[in-house]
């Protein structure tokens, strides 16, 4: 099922921390016993299966189908956590689900003839046959291309509306928001967003700030990628 993800060496994660529905507190706590020797790809599988169980539980009110992913900083890769993420949800759900790649697409830029031409394709056909199987319930959809109207929030809506209307689950891998307005854009649309950090670049005023400029955006949680060595849980617990 995971031929072809991630190693540890192009992905490594120090957690993942979700923020329940009314304050910012664990889902669930972790009472096992730390393994004596740290294993870092057995340990970023461990918490990537933790996201999409919590994130996707039954027992969030309202429930999560639609969920947007975006790095703090340009230079994480959350296409691969996505598609990771995507990977194993379709092991825990019997239901379609869509990967949506928008991290080159700034809807900032001007658009090109070419771009006209792709964003009326998108508008005029179902973005099932524009999407690529790479597992039995998994699709892969391109990204959009920055059409004249791409940035206006009633085609954001009606573009999120419709993977609503073609796949049980989305996860959309959005650009930074130093890059691009898109991830809040889009997340606004969406059940929510998770934002991911890096433990080499990302500075906690940094962070800080994109949190605050989400707003009403419903902040399910964080991931803490790029630590290369175990990190004690009474560290972890504060992130």
């Amino acid at each position: 099922m995971r031929a072809g993800a991630l190693s540890s060496a192009s992905w490594s994660l120090a957690g993942v921390r979700l923020i329940g529905p009314s304050k910012e507190t664990a889902l669930e706590e972790d009472h096992s016993p730390a393994p004596t020797t740290w294993n870092k790809e057995a340990f970023a599988d461990e918490q990537i299966r933790g996201l999409v169980r919590q994130v996707f539980s039954t027992r969030l009110n309202p429930p999560v189908q639609q969920v947007v992913f975006s790095s703090v900083e340009r230079e994480t890769d959350v296409r691969s956590l996505c598609t990771w993420v995507g990977e194993v949800l379709a092991q825990e759900k019997v239901a379609e689900i869509a990967i949506i790649d928008e991290t080159e697409v700034s809807l900032e830029r001007s658009p090109s003839r070419t771009d006209f031409e792709a964003h009326s394709q998108y508008r005029s056909t179902p973005i099932r046959q524009l999407a690529t199987s790479i597992h039995r319930n998994v699709w892969l959809v391109p990204p959009r291309s920055a059409g004249p109207d791409s940035c206006h929030r009633s085609s954001l809506c009606a573009y999120m509306a419709e993977l609503r209307r073609e796949f049980e689950y989305s996860i959309v891998a959005a650009p930074a928001p130093s890059v691009s307005s898109a991830a809040l854009e889009m997340a606004r649309f969406a059940d929510g967003i998770i934002l991911v950090l890096s433990a080499q670049h990302t500075r906690r005023v940094t962070a800080l700030k994109v949190k605050n400029a989400l707003g009403s955006v419903r902040l399910l949680g964080t991931v803490l990628s790029d630590r290369e060595f175990p990190m004690p849980t009474s560290i972890y617990r504060r992130l």
